[in-house]
C-alpha cells in the first residue's frame, strides 16, 4: 500500500523552523500505555501491514517524550517500544498525545546548491514518500544512556545513499522542524559534487544493492521541484533552506 503525502499548503509552509543547537534526550524505560492498552487492535493492524508488505518487521523503535526547545537546545526523555505500535499509532493518527516521534533527517546539498532527495522503496512502510535520508531512531542509538541522533543520520545515509562522514560534513547545528507529534530534526550534510555527479552516485548504491531502500532520488533547486509525496515537514524544512541561500 502506498502512503499518500498531502498537497502542498499554505498551511504546510507556516510549520515553523526552528534553529537548534543541539539535542538532549535521556533513556528512561517506559511502559507506554497505548501500546498495552490497545495490544490486541495494534497486533491485528500489523498483520494487515503485513500483509500488505510482508518484508515489514517488528523490531524496536526509539520514541520521545516530554520535549521542549529551551536556550536553543531540544530536550525530553526516550523510550523503547515495538515497531508494531509505533506503526498503528502514526496510521491512526497519533491519538496518543504523551509521545513524539523525534528523528533526524539527513539533509544532503550538492555543492551547486541543490538538495537531494529519495523516494522509498515499494517494500517499505513509507512506500513512495520522498524523503531525506532519515529513520526512527533504535536502540542502538542509545549511548551512554543518551540519544545519539547524529550517529543514527550517519547510519540511515549510509544504508540508504551509500555515504560515508568522509563523503560529506556536517553544517553545525540542527534545523527543527515540529509537526503535530512528528519532531523532524534536520542537519545539512555539505557534499562536495554537484547534484547530478551525486545524484549518479547514490543511482549506483542503489543499484547495488539486493533491496535497496530507495527507489529513486529527486533533485531539489527551488520549490518549482517539490513533490506532492514530500511531507510537511520536508517542504516546509526545503522552503526555508532555499529562501535563505537566496536572500
Amino acid at each position: 500500500m502506498t502512503r499518500r503525502a498531502p498537497n502542498v499548503t499554505t498551511a504546510a509552509m507556516s510549520i515553523p523552523v526552528v534553529p537548534i543547537d543541539g539535542a538532549d534526550f535521556a533513556f528512561a524505560p517506559w511502559s507506554w500505555p497505548f501500546a498495552q492498552e490497545r495490544r490486541a487492535e495494534i497486533d491485528a493492524h500489523f498483520a494487515q501491514r503485513r500483509a500488505e508488505l510482508p518484508q515489514l518487521w517488528n523490531g524496536r523503535v526509539v520514541l520521545a517524550k516530554g520535549c521542549r526547545i529551551a536556550d536553543r537546545r531540544l530536550s525530553g526523555t526516550c523510550f523503547e517500544t515495538d515497531f508494531a505500535s509505533f506503526l498503528a499509532w502514526r496510521d491512526w493518527g497519533f491519538p496518543d498525545r504523551e509521545a513524539t516521534n523525534c528523528f533526524a533527517m539527513g539533509a544532503l546539498r550538492s555543492s551547486d546548491g541543490a538538495f537531494l532527495l529519495g523516494v522509498m522503496g515499494s517494500h517499505t512502510a513509507n512506500a513512495g514518500l520522498v524523503y531525506f535520508p532519515a529513520g526512527t531512531p533504535e536502540p542502538g542509538d542509545i549511548v551512554g544512556g543518551r540519544l545519539d541522533l547524529a550517529g543514527s543520520i550517519t547510519r540511515e545515509v549510509a544504508e540508504e545513499t551509500g555515504l560515508t562522514p568522509d563523503d560529506y560534513a556536517s553544517e553545525a547545528g540542527w534545523q527543527a522542524v515540529s509537526a503535530g507529534r512528528r519532531m523532524a530534526l534536520m542537519k545539512v550534510l555539505a557534499v562536495p559534487a554537484i547534484a547530478s555527479e551525486l545524484e549518479r552516485k547514490i543511482g549506483a548504491h542503489i543499484a547495488r544493492e539486493t533491496k535497496p531502500e530507495l527507489s529513486g532520488i529527486r533533485i531539489v533547486r527551488g520549490t518549482g521541484d517539490f513533490d506532492p509525496m514530500m511531507p510537511d515537514f520536508v517542504r516546509t524544512f526545503l522552503a526555508h533552506a532555499l529562501s535563505r541561500a537566496s536572500s
